[in-house]
């Protein structure tokens, strides 16, 4: 049975997700209130509606309770992203996914009821603030506001030690709880696991341990 989805603002962040949804044989109701930008997605979408998510009336005509998963994705019309979620959430839908502009944002998000807050624009900053420090920094996922797991690429001061002499728990306060390399993953790695040159490690921990660990190690 394919997923059903809907998404609430087709700009880019909205868009993308419309696209790779689609990509992944999900069936998407796209809305939008620019005619021009529901056009854009009418050939792209499940279903692609122009409509006022602010207007509880149209978002009950369109059935959109029945759905499991909402993302409002709506741009710089904080007001409009938080009338929609607060609709959507007395309504009963399920999983309400939004996209928060700043903190203040984020924290009526949350008061009101929205299951996932996403931040793209400033996630992506700080994933490219991470790849500048350090090359070997591949890929970072922020799980609250002080903890993260990083992907890190192994360097010729890890390699050829195992995580026994490494001690990084003890030394850093952090854990690999990963080493990809290759095609292999290998999950929770035992201590006489020896680090190769290019592993991939996945690191997680608070923020300031894992860049204390990047600043010293990498």
């Amino acid at each position: 049975m394919r997923k059903e989805f809907v998404v609430i603002g087709l700009g880019r962040f909205g868009g993308s997700i419309v696209r790779e949804l689609i990509a992944q044989d999900a069936n998407v109701m796209a809305i939008d209130s620019s005619p021009d930008r529901v056009d854009e997605f009418s050939q792209i979408a499940t279903q692609a509606i122009v409509a006022d998510t602010t207007d509880e009336a149209v978002i009950k005509s369109l059935g959109i309770w029945n759905f499991e998963h909402v993302i409002v994705a709506i741009g710089e019309d904080i007001q409009a992203s938080i009338l929609t979620t607060l609709i959507l959430k007395e309504l009963g839908v399920p999983q309400i996914t939004v996209k928060a502009q700043n903190d203040y944002h984020e924290k009526v998000l949350r008061k009101i009821g929205a299951d996932f807050v996403v931040h793209p624009e400033r996630d992506m900053g700080i994933r490219i603030a991470n790849n500048m420090i350090s090359n070997n920094v591949l890929d970072y996922l922020e799980l609250s506001d002080e903890h993260s797991i990083m992907e890190i690429k192994a360097n010729d001061r890890l390699a050829g030690h195992t995580l026994m002499d490494l001690d990084i728990r003890a030394k850093y306060g952090i854990n690999i709880v990963g080493i990809k390399r290759g095609e292999t993953i290998m999950i929770s790695p035992a201590a006489d696991d020896p680090i190769l040159l290019g592993d991939i490690l996945l690191v997680i921990g608070a923020d300031i341990d894992i860049n204390r660990f990047v600043k010293k190690a990498m």
